[in-house]
């Protein structure tokens, strides 16, 4: 599911990557919308004071990892200054050897953005000349074909990220308008040479962990949408049920006021506000709502604290040095690390799958609530004609089904780890893997949500001439230019689809903040 929302403007202005302030919403714009670079002077004079660095030190004779030795299990080999190039090549050209269905060109254009802002920092030890390759490729919306699977997570994304290099030298494939070609071809058609590396340069474009912090940095992008719609279907559904409001209330989240259930419970009462509905039973015997809904400030809460550590620690993770050897000019030293260790992305990305698997379970329990008679006063699964029509019987099915595949992708990956490299590189993060699976979890929750809207759209028509809130009115007429109301059964997977995308790239959302004001993540 591709989160591009072409109603979202462009800035015409291009990001200027300085390698210390990229933010999400730049992520996006460039990964997205095709939004132009421009790499920083301040940064380029930082990268050239490290290459000043990485030279000296090779025509020093000293031995330097990955610079003039081998790699992994073969560190200790010592390789000759003549065949410094070579070694470079080689290394872009052995570990691309990924496999698997390709990223989505927005990842691939958010890997290029990342790995430029990683370099910019001038710890990399590159050449400008691989930097203006680099962005090359993403102002003229060349983007290499990379292979989704082959990532442990260390050292750094190998695999996949050999594949963007090596589109930088001229081979394999890449994507470009609109068609898969070789990536030769399309350099001599654009009469734009292919990078020769120099010592140390293809290490520092292997080695990192850009590829699953893309992933993650456009999750976050899209998971920032699902949280709100989440507060919006649960109002829908409270309305469509006739629940009270009474748990959202302000006096009881700030007795336990953990920021993420305030700004949840907040958007709850933003989106009920001036609710026809709700007054329209004010004096009922009903005390209590189930759980799924007196609850969901806490879940959502929970959720969007989740998100807000994750944030965080991508935000540092973007603007961060990954690659090893490191390079310091101020003091005229490479040294070797571990920062192209994925665990810290890898442990946030298992954990924004476990949040976002929480916001559709709860959700699957209220489309439980609708279709069920005894529990909504509805008409049972939200049709007149039950038993003649299914109505919404099988989507809450399909909604369960997702729910509960999301529980086996919520396993988290990085608590595993398989030694490689003859034991060299003994420990891993998996943070690739942790990436790819939380990606279907953000899928298959906004499909519950959209089937949550569409159920509860179809509950409020039972309802008029009473309306509910305002945000939830505004979202009933989104939902219906999206899916008519059921009369009769009819195949309803295209509406899920079509609700889903418009949630997933925010358009939902920003229907009914158009109405009651901007909510908060």
């Amino acid at each position: 599911m591709s989160g591009k929302d072409k109603t979202v403007a462009v800035d015409s202005q291009p990001v200027v990557l300085d390698g210390c302030a990229l933010n999400i919403a730049q992520i996006v714009q460039i990964a997205r919308h095709s939004r132009r670079v421009e790499l920083s002077p301040d940064a380029l004079r930082k990268v050239h004071a490290a290459r000043a660095c990485v030279e000296s030190r090779v025509q020093s004779g000293e031995t330097f990892y990955g610079i003039n030795t081998g790699f992994g299990a073969l560190a200790n080999i010592k390789i000759p200054s003549d065949h410094l190039r070579e070694l470079q090549v080689n290394l872009i050209r052995s570990h691309a050897c990924g496999v698997g269905p390709r990223l989505e060109t927005e990842v691939v254009r958010a890997i290029m953005a990342l790995r430029l802002q990683t370099m910019l920092r001038g710890n990399s030890g590159v050449r400008e000349e691989t930097l203006r390759q680099m962005e090359f490729f993403l102002n003229n919306n060349i983007h290499p074909v990379i292979p989704s699977q082959g990532s442990v997570g260390a050292c750094g994304d190998l695999a996949p990220l050999a594949h963007l290099a090596l589109a930088l030298i001229g081979e394999g494939q890449v994507e470009w308008e609109g068609q898969t070609r070789k990536t030769a071809e399309v350099l001599a058609q654009l009469k734009r040479p292919a990078l020769s590396p120099e010592a140390k340069e293809g290490l520092s474009l292997i080695n990192g962990t850009q590829v699953m912090t893309a992933v993650g940095v456009l999750a976050l992008a899209t998971a920032a949408h699902l949280l709100c719609t989440a507060d919006i279907t649960l109002a829908m559904s409270l309305d469509a049920t006739k629940g009270t409001a009474t748990a959202f209330r302000e006096e009881i989240q700030n007795v336990r006021p953990h920021s993420g259930q305030q700004r949840a419970a907040a958007n709850m009462r933003k989106v009920l506000a001036d609710d026809g509905l709700r007054l329209s039973h004010a004096g009922c015997k009903k005390v209590q709502d189930p759980y799924s809904f007196r609850c969901a400030p806490q879940v959502h809460g929970a959720a969007r604290n989740a998100y807000a550590h994750v944030l965080e620690t991508l935000l540092v993770e973007t603007n961060s040095s990954t690659d090893n050897p490191l390079v310091f000019p101020e003091s005229n030293e490479i040294l070797s690390g571990g920062n192209f260790h994925g665990e810290p992305v890898a442990m946030v990305l298992d954990y924004l799958a476990i949040a976002m698997a929480e916001v559709a379970s709860i959700s699957e329990r209220r489309i439980d609530k609708l279709v069920n008679p005894h529990m909504s006063g509805l008409p049972p699964f939200l049709m007149k004609e039950s038993g003649l029509n299914s109505g919404f019987m099988i989507p809450h099915v399909v909604a369960a089904a997702l729910v509960s595949e999301n529980k086996v992708h919520c396993h988290p990956a990085s608590v595993d780890t398989i030694p490689t490299s003859a034991e060299q590189e003994d420990h891993v993060s998996m943070g690739m893997t942790s990436a790819l699976k939380m990606q279907r979890v953000l899928n298959n929750t906004a499909r519950v949500l959209a089937i949550e809207s569409l159920a509860a759209a179809q509950g409020l028509e039972f309802h008029k001439p009473l309306q509910g809130g305002l945000g939830v009115r505004a979202a009933y007429d989104f939902v219906r230019q999206c899916s008519e109301k059921l009369d009769q059964d009819r195949a309803l997977a295209d509406d899920i689809e079509l609700m889903a995308e418009a949630i997933f790239t925010g358009t939902f959302r920003r229907h009914v903040e158009a109405v009651v004001g901007e909510l908060d993540v």
